[in-house]
């Protein structure tokens, strides 16, 4: 798996731009050297986050929570008749199962 072929929370991917480089000047290889490094350490950095479950699991619980509730922290309505209107279906296909 290269570096363009991670992306972190729908990011475009970093293109890769590592090149050797082919002159001997010792600037230039610096700059070659830290490029890598740079590049290295996005990469390092991506595949941390893809495999942090903890925080993947913890954002999606907030935006779920944020979903179903209103600024004002309360349950939204249109959600709660949503839960009560199912409960009572369910509630009245075991009555009608039941006689």
């Amino acid at each position: 798996m290269s570096t363009s072929d991670i992306q972190v929370n729908g990011a475009a991917p970093h293109p890769t731009t590592t090149t050797p480089t082919s002159s001997n000047d010792p600037d230039a290889i610096r700059e070659d050297i830290e490029r890598t490094r740079e590049e290295l350490a996005e990469t390092v950095d991506a595949l941390h986050a893809k495999l942090d479950v903890k925080r993947q699991a913890q954002e999606r619980f907030a935006r779920a929570k944020d979903q179903a509730t209103t600024d004002a922290g309360r349950p939204r309505p249109d959600l709660v008749a949503g839960v009560v209107g199912a409960a009572l279906l369910v509630a009245g296909l075991v009555w009608r199962r039941r006689s």
